[in-house]
């Protein structure tokens, strides 16, 4: 067997520094590229969460209009079935729904009309609570100032001028007539829009699957079909809770004597589905109105009522109903309202949940989003 000579051995060990140099630089090289990587991520998303928020208004009325095509799907189906073509089944079913949406809004109007004409009979009340608070808060406030304060000879002080600015409703209105013009003609498109997906809601289903490859069209199939049937779990659930809420409050402030119980009740009992806000959303209607009527012991039953509901709803019922179909942990529940409610505000509340439910059922359907899927859902039981 041939040894190796000098020269060679020469030769393999000026190479060796070359070849370290050749091994650095590649690492450095793919330490460069993920880096690059990373902040192509972090770009784009920064990037998706700007469109969102300038988007805002296009993507609530179409994601609300979504939320209502499936409300208003079953009728539709049912109208389809005695022969009813599906066109004037949902002309027949959205014209009714407006209507109904026009009583409820007329309704829930002039009941909060008579419910605010109503504060001046217990606001001496109210002002006597907020009075000893304030009270209380400027003794604080003086006591820590005149501490923290050298003293210095008196000397004269000027006298504020306040400047009068248009009534308050007013004032509102033109500040914020643009946002208004917008809403409305939002709301204007919302009819249309859900008309349309009713009509076509089979091309749509199919079309969307096509545009994916063909190898690829059953997994999105099926993908779609869960958010589907995701959905209309939801919304089926937060309707038939909302009405069990209802009901019991309704009967509880009914015998309270709290008044416009009907409208308070049905407030209460809708705004407490809202996952760990609603608690105390629910309470400030009829906390509101009982404050003046009620007594010691009636308020702290309506604080025991609602806040009792609102544990049993969404510990017992809710998972029961829809914690099945969605499977999320509360962690991620709470980042994703925090997400939706600051990009947009109190409407998100109510997308936030559908949006990360249908988030989850992407990426479990989509092997490389699998640990991400897994991450947004419930620990699993040992």
């Amino acid at each position: 067997m041939a040894q190796p000579n000098a020269t060679q051995t020469t030769e393999v060990t000026d190479l060796q520094p070359a070849i370290a140099q050749v091994a650095e630089e590649a690492e450095i090289l793919q330490s460069s590229i993920k880096a690059g990587t990373i902040a192509q991520i972090v770009v784009a998303c920064i990037a998706i969460i700007g469109l969102i928020y300038l988007l805002k208004l296009v993507l609530l009325t179409t994601f609300c209009s979504i939320l209502i095509a499936y409300v208003l799907e079953p009728p539709v189906k049912w109208l389809a079935r005695i022969r009813v073509p599906r066109w004037a089944g949902s002309l027949i079913v959205i014209t009714l729904a407006l209507l109904l949406s026009g009583g409820i809004c007329y309704f829930s109007y002039n009941s909060a009309s008579a419910f605010v004409d109503q504060l001046p009979n217990y606001s001496a009340s109210l002002r006597q609570s907020i009075g000893k608070v304030s009270a209380r808060a400027s003794r604080i406030e003086g006591q820590a100032i005149s501490v923290l304060t050298p003293q210095k000879p008196a000397m004269q002080q000027p006298i504020p001028v306040r400047l009068e600015g248009p009534a308050g409703i007013t004032r509102m209105v033109t500040e914020n007539s643009s946002t208004i013009l917008d809403t409305l003609m939002a709301i204007g498109f919302v009819p249309f829009i859900v008309y349309f997906m009713l009509v076509q809601k089979d091309h749509l289903h199919v079309s969307t699957v096509r545009f994916f490859p063909k190898e690829h069209r059953l997994l999105a199939h099926k993908t779609v079909g869960s958010i589907s049937s995701m959905i209309r779990t939801y919304i089926v659930a937060n309707l038939m809770l909302g009405i069990l809420n209802t009901t019991v409050l309704l009967i509880v402030f009914w015998i309270l004597g709290i008044r416009y119980f009907y409208f308070i009740g049905a407030i209460s009992g809708f705004v407490s589905l809202i996952p760990y806000l609603g608690v105390v959303l629910a309470l400030l209607p009829p906390l509101a109105a009982g404050l003046g009527v009620l007594r010691q012991a009636g308020l702290i039953a309506i604080l025991v009522v609602v806040v009792g509901l609102h544990l049993l709803t969404m510990n017992v019922f809710y998972p029961k109903f829809v914690g099945q179909r969605l499977q999320l942990n509360a962690l991620v529940v709470s980042l994703s309202l925090l997400f939706w409610a600051w990009i947009w505000g109190a409407v998100g509340l109510v997308l936030a949940i559908p949006i990360l439910g249908a988030a989850k059922i992407i990426c479990d359907h989509v092997e490389p989003l699998q640990p991400l899927g897994a991450w947004f859902g419930e620990a699993s039981k040992a």
